[in-house]
């Protein structure tokens, strides 16, 4: 959709894998299973490695992030592994001062308030200041090309990482991000003109060094904006990524969370699958971007705090709503939460592919 037929990339093992056969719509064995922060805090050897080194330290040591990263494949019977980093360390070679602060999360002291902010911000190639997680995408791969297991590569959407250059950090109005959208108009322009160019050429590399298929993260904007905005302020630009990425050889994830009052208009930005979070049953999400699109989603993370009883239920009703057509992904509507028993980690999975089997 809205996007030109990806250029030739030779195959890896992973090809004919679930995962990757699933985006194309064609059958498997099983429902293909991966979850997003499957590498994380709720693992105890991953909180052994960051009690001795920060985020970015971590981000920033390629040996270090491809631990991480086979953590959960080493768990795991998991489909797919995703790059340990993060959306924002791009935005170090634009010119933002970032910090990943203990309790607060991260905080940029050099927030974007003028439109002379945005004509500062330079636009370097990824492998100037983004070469260690390159680094890391292929350590990994020459460890998951053995199993025949898929490596997702990832990066921020344009108006997430404006939300943060803006806001300084987080947010939970976005009043200063939209002030400033409404106020300086081409000044936005040119903002979310920059962040396109170091996306699509970091996730263009992300392929190159190995990722098999890369995800787009769009976590704020249907928390902030209505469809209106979404439409004037968002979609073009993520539309002129995901066309961008043609290049790149290799599958687009569009995964936004709060937009499913306009999923559609989501769905129309591009990409070969579209990724749904947690806030409407899967079979009426499905119908909204198209049934000829591969999707997925979509259990709510909380419900991995849950009994197993009650998390059999839930995973259900995701498979149900699915109804065994092609093309469906299984994976939470965000990320998994901190304190998520790891035994429910290894029971959905091992659950999914066991009601899955044909």
């Amino acid at each position: 959709m809205n996007r030109p037929a990806a250029a030739e990339k030779p195959k890896s093992s992973a090809y004919d894998s679930r995962l990757l056969k699933t985006i194309r719509r064609e059958e498997t064995d099983v429902t293909p299973v991966w979850l997003m922060r499957q590498a994380g805090r709720y693992m105890e050897n991953y909180r052994a490695i960051r009690a001795k080194h920060s985020m970015l330290e971590v981000i920033q040591t390629p040996e270090l992030a491809c631990e991480i990263t086979m953590q959960p494949i080493n768990a795991f019977d998991l489909d797919a592994a995703i790059i340990f980093a993060d959306i924002l360390p791009p935005l170090i070679g634009m010119g933002m001062n970032l910090e990943f602060v203990k309790g607060v999360g991260p905080v940029m002291d050099n927030p974007i308030t003028t439109t002379k902010d945005v004509d500062m911000l330079a636009c370097p190639p990824a492998t100037l200041h983004l070469q260690s997680t390159l680094d890391a995408i292929k350590l990994v791969k020459a460890e998951l090309e053995p199993k025949g297991i898929p490596l997702l590569g990832f990066s921020g959407a344009p108006f997430t990482l404006a939300s943060y250059m803006i806001e300084g950090g987080g947010s939970k109005v976005y009043a200063k991000t939209k002030a400033f959208m409404y106020t300086e108009p081409a000044a936005w322009v040119r903002l979310m003109d920059k962040l396109v160019t170091v996306q699509a050429d970091y996730l263009i590399q992300q392929a190159k060094a190995g990722a098999d298929a890369v995800q787009i993260f769009d976590s704020w904007a249907g928390w902030a904006l209505g469809q209106y905005d979404y439409n004037r302020y968002v979609a073009p630009y993520n539309t002129k990524l995901i066309s961008m990425l043609g290049r790149s050889g290799v599958p687009v994830i569009n995964f936004s969370t709060g937009t499913y009052p306009y999923l559609e208009d989501v769905a129309a930005c591009g990409g070969d699958v579209v990724g749904i979070d947690w806030r409407m049953p899967l079979d009426e999400a499905w119908e909204k971007v198209g049934t000829d699109m591969a999707v997925m989603g979509n259990l709510d993370p909380i419900a991995l705090l849950a009994p197993w009883g009650e998390l059999k239920f839930r995973i259900d009703q995701v498979l149900d709503a699915a109804d065994g057509r092609l093309g469906h992904i299984f994976n939470l509507g965000h990320g998994i939460l901190p304190n998520t028993p790891i035994d429910n980690v290894r029971r959905l999975v091992d659950y999914v592919h066991e009601r899955t089997a044909k």
